[in-house]
């Protein structure tokens, strides 16, 4: 495989392959004929080759790509080769012809049943994979041949991960309260938010098929792309099951989710569920050189919700720590200091003028994306008061000289630091602790590994996602 370059998956954040082509049949008007079928097919490789990979580095010069090793390449594993191999998959298959039609017309939502046309489900596959062939691949600038993917690996293997998807498959049945495959027919009442009949028992039997027999990937691609089709309701845990099976695929969280009609539970804005950082020390960790404190950059940081997060949870976040801050005793001047040592920002905001810009931009989202949800600001987790401030007051001396941002409107660490106290002892020892974190980076305080190692055991006790506090691990001092 050398000079392969990484499959289509691995560069680009959509759907791709037969499952991929399914979706762009969904979304156009019905072909009249095989003709008219087989352009949406061009169609679908013309827009992949007007696409860009994720991490392009088409910005870059031709001597700044020569510099860093980057040339133009072919595209010796891109789209085209994706489906082509779906497609391959099921025409070499065991599966007789009734079984691929089923779940093709599933995957398409009916728009396009090749047997009306007057071919075979393989011979419709077949002329996909001669429209693939005959194209050339293209050329790209700024990628570089790999022998493997980033991941070591170009996918799991079969037997790791078939019965998985496979019960998955079987699963959906359960949606509706009901046992057994059969039951199926129990979800008719979805028929209204559907394209067309709701997926029947052969369908689903098929899906299977493709699954254990054929590619596990595909046929959970396959699957998702019929339950986004025909609108089935999937609970919040089922969710999270089948965004755990991309991963172990490698696909990224939008495959999973763009479409699927998810039934989210209610924000709860106490209930931890962010893989990283969240809130206002979120919104600090944001700001960069070129940031500016505007509604458009709170704008990207409100509409930030992780993956599997309940839409509108990371704007309910960041508006219950500004309505904290904003309800308190914490003086105008101590907000400022705040925000610049949380964010290495100083000098370009004005204390509560700030925070009421913040909860301007949460509420306009807030009535976008959840417009039932009633802002509230819960009762303070006071249990961990006294741990963190303990934290805080061994830090102050190590950062007592040191100033935030000493040659651009200088802002004295322990101004810093007192406010830090304020906001743990009389506002809310979380934010204070995750505003804590973040004011250690822009001070680059250095730890010692008995620190990190407490303040992971108190992110461990507020709930913390997996990779919060490993962002001050890099200030770990060796030996």
């Amino acid at each position: 495989m050398t000079g392969r370059q990484e499959p289509y998956y691995v560069d680009y954040d959509a759907d791709f392959g037969l499952s991929g082509l399914a979706e762009a049949f969904t979304l156009s008007p019905a072909p009249e004929n095989t003709g008219a079928a087989l352009g949406l097919v061009t169609a679908k490789l013309d827009a992949y080759d007007r696409e860009c990979p994720v991490g392009s580095v088409d910005h870059l010069s031709a001597d700044e790509r020569s510099i860093l090793g980057y040339d133009t390449s072919h595209d010796d594993w891109g789209y085209a080769d994706e489906l082509r191999e779906d497609v391959r998959g099921l025409v070499e298959s065991p599966l007789p012809d009734e079984a691929i039609q089923a779940v093709w017309r599933a995957a398409a939502g009916g728009g396009w049943d090749p047997a009306a046309h007057g071919m075979s489900a393989r011979d419709w596959l077949r002329r996909i994979d001669e429209t693939c062939a005959a194209r050339p691949p293209r050329k790209i600038p700024g990628r570089r041949p790999a022998s493997t993917s980033w991941w070591g690996v170009w996918r799991p293997a079969g037997d790791e991960v078939r019965d998985d998807v496979v019960a998955g498959i079987a699963g959906i049945a359960g949606i509706a309260g009901i046992e057994g495959i059969a039951g199926i027919e129990e979800m008719r009442s979805c028929r209204e938010r559907s394209a067309g009949p709701l997926p029947s028992p052969d369908t689903l039997s098929a899906l299977e098929e493709v699954a254990a027999r054929v590619d596990p990937d595909l046929g959970f691609r396959l699957f998702l792309r019929a339950l986004k089709v025909y609108s089935v309701r999937i609970e919040k845990a089922r969710y999270d099951r089948f965004q755990a099976l991309g991963e172990r695929f490698g696909h990224p969280a939008a495959l999973i989710d763009l479409g699927l009609d998810i039934a989210w539970p209610p924000i709860d804005t106490a209930r931890r569920d962010a893989t990283w950082d969240f809130g206002l020390s979120r919104l600090a960790g944001h700001a960069h050189q070129d940031w500016r404190e505007s509604r458009e950059e709170i704008r990207k940081a409100a509409e930030g919700d992780d993956i599997g997060q309940t839409p509108g949870s990371a704007a309910a976040v960041l508006l219950e720590d500004t309505l904290r801050l904003l309800r308190s005793a914490l003086p105008d001047a101590a907000v400022t200091a705040l925000w610049a040592g949380a964010s290495d920002r100083p000098g370009s905001t004005d204390g509560r003028d700030w925070l009421r810009l913040i909860a301007d931009v949460c509420r306009e989202r807030l009535r976008e994306a959840a417009p039932a949800y009633t802002p509230v600001v819960a009762p303070a987790r006071t249990e961990l008061a006294d741990t963190v401030l303990r934290e805080v007051r061994q830090t102050a001396p190590a950062v007592v000289d040191k100033v935030v941002s000493p040659h651009w409107h200088p802002v004295p660490a322990t101004d810093v630091m007192d406010a830090l106290e304020h906001v743990v002892t009389r506002i809310d020892p979380d934010l204070g602790f995750r505003l804590f974190l973040r004011v250690l980076n822009t001070l680059s305080v250095p730890l010692r590994q008995v620190q990190y190692d407490r303040y992971r055991a108190i992110g461990e006790r507020f709930g913390y996602g997996e990779y919060h506090v490993s962002d001050v691990e890099h200030l770990i001092e060796a030996g």
